[in-house]
């Protein structure tokens, strides 16, 4: 009898710690209860369904925005009250002047250092990896990203040399921002562009993203087992202990083998590093690369700032991850959008012929200096980013002022609201690129010509906190995204390759963009990501010779 009285009193005093953390974290939210939002159709995952719907989040996100402003109420798991900001004010607060107190969650934080390495690198080591990504560093490699995009090129135009054909756009875009990332970030070549080549790196990293969606529990228990052992038992729990999970241990095998490719590469790399420079000119990318830039300048730093052999294996598998899935996403909107827009893709094309009249390839300075391929650029990210939406957790309670007041359900008007420590905060890329209030009543159109002329008033008063021109397609504040130089370099290099020789038109059918973690096009009716368009060689389409 005793045995079992105990047994009751140890589940009851958790559970009853946990219903007094939620109470208490409950009434702390009553304030933001007051705010207009959806109402939610589940206690349990309140409005998490419908934010993250692949195909039906679009309009959920879009008529939030319309109808309850640029903060909004959401419903989180059991009962959590959320908040959907788009508020250039209050964003300032989060991303810069209090940037503290709203930190990426902790679990999401864990999570991607048991995937990665290294869950703090990006923010303790910041200061090593800018320079890194410096514009000199972008100049060293356009030429390695020009020669990687020809390859392309010519596979291309020789499966359209007998007349147009449709091609998946986005299967190839996914193998040449691996090859990108792997000969201008790594120094290495995963024989992407090779159509007979099966790179088990290259697959893996291309499952991530949806595998890790399938085991969203494995964010809440990661922060616990992170503090119970150092990374090598992590790994034995992992391997052993986990192994009875079917879908976890997909996720293990995924992470196996892009640790087993980086640590290989790893090894090369610090080998010819140790031999000098010549034998760093006789590798992939010259020495030039991001990783045997970042490998020098981090044996050059200070004893604090030097990253240690794991740090450096960790930030090489985030800096393949993020550059791969978010550029071919982008380059993907890119080519749909020139092709949905003909007169654009001409214009563009006309400015890029007349660039290179004199058949020399482009410097970095040069392709940043065409005004019309600025354009489109800018645009399409502004429009289409990648990500729609970014969370953050408050570290603490605080005091998060705003542009303009919101109307309370009560009737009440307040300019700044009281967040209590744990609240959730939606940050939406997506209703920022997008706001009528700042871009202009044709904000959710394409119009590159927008950024020919000068800005509205409207723009330059919001004081958006981004890194990119007054967007938040790459974030901002000290999480924002580091390399997007380096992105923004390979999709003025793949249009100003491919667009001068191929023509892009639309495909008879019907694509659907799928929002998940990063946007990815479909075909209606099928499943998996694709893109099909008409490719056409241009001496064709114009009748010449």
């Amino acid at each position: 009898m005793a045995f079992f009285l105990w047994i009751q009193l140890s589940l009851a005093v958790p559970v009853a710690l946990l219903a007094c953390k939620f109470l208490r974290q409950w009434f702390k939210q009553t304030p933001l209860r007051n705010i207009p939002g959806p109402p939610s159709p589940s206690f349990f995952t309140g409005n998490l369904a419908q934010l993250c719907d692949p195909l039906k989040g679009w309009k959920f996100h879009d008529d939030i925005v319309k109808t309850y402003g640029r903060v909004v109420r959401v419903g989180g798991f059991f009962g959590d009250t959320m908040l959907y900001v788009s508020d250039p004010r209050a964003l300032h607060h989060v991303l810069l002047k209090d940037k503290h107190h709203y930190e990426e969650s902790h679990k999401a934080g864990r999570s991607t250092g048991w995937v990665f390495g290294q869950g703090d690198v990006h923010r303790r080591h910041r200061k090593l990896l800018n320079p890194v990504f410096s514009g000199n560093s972008m100049r060293y490699l356009t030429p390695i990203f020009q020669r990687v995009t020809k390859e392309l090129g010519d596979l291309l135009t020789a499966k359209v040399n007998s007349g147009r054909t449709e091609l998946d756009l986005m299967a190839w875009m996914a193998r040449l921002s691996l090859e990108l990332i792997g000969q201008g970030g790594l120094g290495y070549s995963f024989d992407a562009l090779n159509e007979d080549s099966t790179n088990a790196y290259g697959t893996a990293v291309k499952n991530l993203v949806p595998t890790l969606s399938k085991v969203i529990v494995f964010q809440q228990i990661s922060p616990w087992l992170d503090k119970i052992g150092p990374r090598c038992f992590r790994s034995f729990v992992s391997h052993h202990l986990l192994s009875w999970w079917p879908t976890f241990n997909e996720l293990v095998g995924i992470v196996d083998v892009m640790d087993e490719t980086t640590r290989e590469v790893f090894k090369h790399k610090k080998a010819a590093l140790a031999q000098g420079d010549d034998a760093l000119l006789q590798q992939i990318g010259e020495g030039r690369d991001t990783m045997s830039v970042l490998l020098k300048a981090s044996l050059a730093a200070s004893e604090r700032d030097r990253m240690n052999d794991v740090e450096l294996l960790g930030q090489m598998n985030v800096l393949t991850f993020a550059a791969m899935d978010t550029t071919t996403s982008a380059l993907s909107r890119m080519f749909q959008a020139l092709a949905d827009h003909p007169d654009a893709q001409d214009k563009l094309r006309t400015e890029l012929l007349e660039a290179c009249a004199g058949g020399q390839d482009l410097s970095y300075d040069e392709l940043n200096d065409l005004p019309y391929l600025d354009a489109v650029t800018r645009e399409t990210l502004r429009l289409y980013p990648p990500f729609s939406f970014i969370q953050r957790t408050v570290s603490k309670d605080v005091v998060l002022p705003l542009s303009s007041p919101v109307l309370g359900l009560d009737g009440s008007k307040t300019s700044e609201l009281h967040i209590a420590k744990n609240t959730e905060i939606i940050v939406s890329i997506l209703a920022v690129n997008r706001d009528t209030g700042i871009w202009g009543p044709d904000a959710c159109e394409w119009k590159p010509e927008r950024w020919l002329s000068p800005p509205p008033d409207s723009l330059s008063d919001a004081a958006i906190p981004g890194v990119y021109s007054n967007t938040l397609t790459f974030f901002g504040g000290n999480r924002s995204c580091i390399g997007f130089k380096f992105a923004l370099l390979e999709i003025k290099v793949v249009l100003s390759t491919l667009l001068p020789h191929l023509r892009f038109t639309p495909a008879q059918k019907e694509i659907e963009w799928m929002m998940g973690g990063i946007a990815s096009p479909s075909v209606k009716g099928c499943a998996g990501s694709m893109l099909p368009l008409e490719v056409s060689l241009v001496k064709d389409e114009d009748g010449s010779d």
